[in-house]
C-alpha cells in the first residue's frame, strides 16, 4: 500500500476534474450495481502511464458533449477492497493498471487495459475514449 501523502496529488489530478471517488467495496458496490446510466471507472495508479497517458487522457476526455453519467475512480495499491471490487465487475478483464471502464446498464461496453495505454500519447487515449462515449452515452 502506498502512503496517503505520496497519493494525495494524483487522486486530486482526477477529483478537481469532477471524478467521484470511491474508496471503498459498498461505494462501488453500491454504485455499478444500479445497472442503469453510464459509469465511467479509472483505476487510477502511481505508475508513470498513468501520469503521463492516463489521467491526462481521461481529463481531457470528459470534456466531451457526450460524457458518462458517473465519472469515477479507484486508487490501485491504496483503496485495496474498492479497486477488488471494481475489478469483479470489470471480469472477464484480468485486473491491470491502470485502467478505464465504461459500463453501461451495468455491463462492461469498453475497456482501455494497461497494454492500451502504455506507449500511448493522452490525445489518443482521449480520441478513443470519446468514441466509446458517443457511442454509448
Amino acid at each position: 500500500m502506498y502512503p496517503e501523502q505520496m497519493v494525495a496529488p494524483m487522486r486530486q489530478d482526477l477529483v478537481q476534474e469532477g471524478f467521484t471517488e470511491l474508496r471503498t467495496s459498498d461505494e462501488v458496490q453500491s454504485l455499478l450495481s444500479k445497472k442503469e446510466g453510464t459509469v465511467l471507472v479509472v483505476v487510477n495508479s502511481v505508475c508513470g502511464c498513468a501520469a503521463g497517458n492516463a489521467r491526462p487522457g481521461v481529463k481531457a476526455a470528459v470534456k466531451n458533449a457526450k460524457t458518462p453519467t458517473h465519472i469515477t475512480t479507484v486508487f490501485a495499491g491504496v483503496d485495496k477492497e474498492a479497486v477488488a471490487t471494481a475489478r469483479e465487475f470489470m471480469m472477464p478483464f484480468p485486473p491491470s493498471s491502470p485502467c478505464i471502464a465504461l459500463f453501461k446498464d451495468g455491463e462492461v461496453v469498453h475497456m482501455l487495459e494497461r497494454h492500451h495505454i502504455e506507449g500511448r500519447m493522452a490525445a489518443d487515449i482521449a480520441a478513443n475514449l470519446v468514441a466509446a462515449f458517443d457511442e454509448f452515452c
